[in-house]
């Protein structure tokens, strides 16, 4: 069994309710949205064929807890719930960020899904998996990432969509395109509708040159 992986490196979570801490990242190749606001369109198809066990003992060696698997779109891949099984199996903590249109059932609930619901400006919002809320536990996330003030107008109303259907999760992220939406003023929209999300910053686009890869 094998897969097509784009890069393995060591960095900073720079995202989600783990952000600031040391985390592994097997970034995997392939995606079936386009989003207008991609950073890793290098993910589309550059990539070389690993074994699954090859990938494992890579992360293995970094000797790091925390494992993030991604894209690209990681769930594109029929064998990325089997990666993702053998990394909790060997007692990592597994992330998985997913951009909403798959179904995350496929992957062991001991897993972290992250997933992306996506706002009009992406192009994509049409793509979004509505069933995927009704399979959400406590410890996934959701992810908004917004453009402007449509976007957060829209996300809002999700929100508020997301509490009547009473989702397990309470962890909802607001999240500004990088250098198009300023984060002081989605803040002020947040503060000023007192939206039940957290703002969430790309923590290593601010450490580190935003279009650098393997951070």
């Amino acid at each position: 069994m094998a897969l097509l992986v784009n890069e393995i490196f060591y960095s900073i979570q720079g995202e989600s309710s783990y952000a600031g801490r040391p985390c592994v990242f097997v970034r995997l190749t392939g995606c079936n949205l386009r989003c207008s606001y991609c950073d890793t369109r290098y993910a589309y198809e550059d990539g070389c064929k690993m074994a699954i066990d090859e990938v494992v003992s890579a992360v293995m060696r970094i000797r790091c807890p925390l494992v993030e698997v991604t894209g690209g779109e990681p769930l594109i891949q029929k064998e990325t719930p089997v990666l993702i099984q053998k990394l909790l199996d060997r007692n990592c903590q597994v992330l998985l960020e997913t951009n909403g249109s798959w179904d995350i059932g496929i992957i062991n609930e001991r897993c972290v899904r992250i997933v992306d619901i996506k706002c009009p400006s992406s192009g994509e919002h049409n793509q979004n998996t509505w069933e995927n809320m009704n399979r959400l536990t406590a410890q996934d996330e959701v992810k908004f990432v917004m453009a402007d003030r449509a976007d957060y107008e829209y996300a809002k109303n999700v929100v508020k969509y997301l509490r009547q259907m009473q989702v397990k999760t309470e962890i909802l992220h607001f999240s500004p395109v990088f250098g198009q939406l300023d984060p002081r003023e989605l803040a002020s929209w947040m503060l000023e509708d007192r939206v039940t999300a957290r703002l969430q910053l790309q923590l290593h686009k601010i450490i580190w040159d935003p279009d650098q890869r393997g951070i």
